[in-house]
């Protein structure tokens, strides 16, 4: 087969791709076709809205389209336009509207008003289909500035893959030189089109200057009545010009249908994640029960337990340590700190070096200075809390009076009693002291003691004598109820 290969080790890299295409001299517009229904996944939300790995599928194509410096995007849209483009407000997207849907083709010329006339390649990429690489597009660029054998650049640049199972694909159909000759339906396939294991992945890049051409001339004599984009292969061959196949692992094509194939790509995207955070440093002791988020940031010599949950805004600083059933999200951790097991770290929690989160601790809003430590059972939200101070069990800081929220500011060294509540706002100065049980309303100075215990009265003998009063009175209670009748007992 005509054209490039990426071999598997190449594919499943996309969200840390360094490399970039900055020394291309062609332009690239991207159309993202995303007019589809959705009706299988059953939803009010627009299907390339769905998450993976907590960021919505069209955001992971964008990324990957920032990293190859493709920087004109068309999407096009039908039902549920008004979402989609909200959601891309920001990313410099221009919106096409396809309606109705009349297949690929239809799609791209609605996109074609919004893509520069003076652009050389245009990228047609599927919003539902979020694990492309930029090393396959990137493959895919260079197949088409490559000169063919008579010195002419391909027209077309076709993504292909070999499926375990070939199913319903379409299929790459090439003649005895290897030349790609046509895409063909699988419903509009016979049997000897069907045998070919070689399938389309419905991504392609072509000539900007001839795709107007080509889009032209497509008809919809097919079994759907549809514009197919991929008969522009069988056209351009007509009109005298090539078309080369880029091949990749199936795995970063797998499409987004209904539910079951949303899974489907979370788990590949988390195994692809897994052994990327492995290959830079990161010890994973279960790495299948470890889940991350798209933007996850570990550093070398982490140790990830097992069970542990990364949602957004996650980064994790040389050597700390997160323990089991922890769930970290919007978090910084420095280098040395220890969190969990079973630790909550919400947004704006900041973990300083050596500090430590202990078991069935929550921290929200607030920063944990070097050496600090909350061991167990607590709440800190809304809080600072200096380098070397000792938080103990059971601690809450009262942040919320149902309307605002107030800040606790805990000084350098202090250390908080077990079982205290620090009622904001409120500030323990460096070096002090509160006692276990308290309820501090006010601020404390630096190297005090603060407590609000009630006094404690000891009364020798009561305990005895409380006992043998019960006793006695069980006593009465069991010999009267043994002097009545059985129907009375009864």
């Amino acid at each position: 087969m005509a054209g490039f290969t990426l071999d598997e080790g190449d594919v499943g890299k996309g969200g840390f791709w360094d490399g970039a295409s900055d020394m291309r001299k062609q332009e690239t517009a991207a159309v993202i076709l995303a007019a589809g229904k959705g009706t299988r996944m059953k939803s009010a939300l627009h299907k390339v809205l769905h998450p993976i790995g907590g960021q919505p599928m069209i955001a992971h194509l964008l990324d990957m389209l920032d990293q190859v410096n493709v920087h004109h995007r068309v999407m096009v849209v039908g039902a549920g336009r008004e979402q989609v483009e909200h959601s891309v407000s920001d990313r410099h997207v221009r919106i096409a509207l396809q309606e109705p849907q009349l297949g690929t083709g239809h799609a791209v010329t609605a996109a074609m008003p919004e893509v520069p006339r003076t652009i050389d390649n245009v990228l047609v990429l599927y919003g539902d289909t979020p694990l492309i690489t930029p090393e396959i597009v990137t493959s895919m660029l260079d197949a088409r500035d490559a000169l063919l054998a008579d010195g002419s650049r391909p027209a077309i640049v076709v993504l292909g893959f070999r499926p375990s199972d070939p199913g319903a694909y379409g299929r790459l159909v090439a003649d005895e030189q290897g030349r790609l000759q046509r895409i063909v339906e699988y419903k509009d396939a016979n049997a000897d089109e069907r045998a070919v294991t070689l399938c389309n992945s419905g991504v392609m890049v072509f000539d900007g200057a001839l795709l107007p051409t080509l889009l032209s001339k497509i008809g919809n004599d097919n079994a759907k009545s549809e514009y197919y984009l991929t008969d522009a292969v069988t056209i351009a061959r007509e009109l005298g010009r090539e078309a080369v196949v880029v091949e990749a692992n199936a795995d970063a094509l797998v499409g987004v249908n209904d539910r079951t194939d949303l899974a489907h790509v979370e788990a590949l995207f988390q195994q692809r994640t897994r052994a990327e955070m492995m290959e830079r440093g990161v010890t994973m002791t279960a790495p299948e029960t470890v889940f991350f988020s798209y933007d996850t940031v570990l550093g070398r010599d982490v140790l990830v337990e097992p069970h542990v949950v990364f949602g957004p805004g996650v980064r994790v600083a040389d050597g700390a340590h997160i323990r089991a059933f922890s769930h970290l999200e919007g978090a910084d951790v420095a280098e040395g700190a220890v969190v969990g097991p079973y630790a909550r770290l919400r947004p704006g929690a900041v973990i300083g070096k050596d500090a430590k989160v202990g078991n069935f601790v929550e921290i929200k809003q607030a920063t944990l200075e070097s050496g600090a430590k909350v061991s167990h059972l607590s709440y800190i939200g809304d809080a600072h809390v200096g380098a070397g101070a000792n938080i103990g069990a059971g601690t809450i800081t009262c942040n919320y009076d149902g309307f605002l929220k107030y800040r606790t500011e805990i000084g350098t060294g202090a250390f908080v009693g077990s079982n205290t509540a620090l009622v904001a706002p409120v500030s323990i100065g460096p070096g002090a002291i509160i006692g276990a049980g308290s309820t501090i309303t006010g601020n404390v100075k630096p190297d005090a003691l603060s407590l609000t215990r009630a006094p404690q009265e000891h009364k020798e003998g009561w305990a005895q004598r409380f006992r043998d009063s019960r006793q006695r009175q069980k006593s009465t209670r069991k010999a009267a109820q043994a002097k009545r009748p059985d129907r009375e007992r009864n």
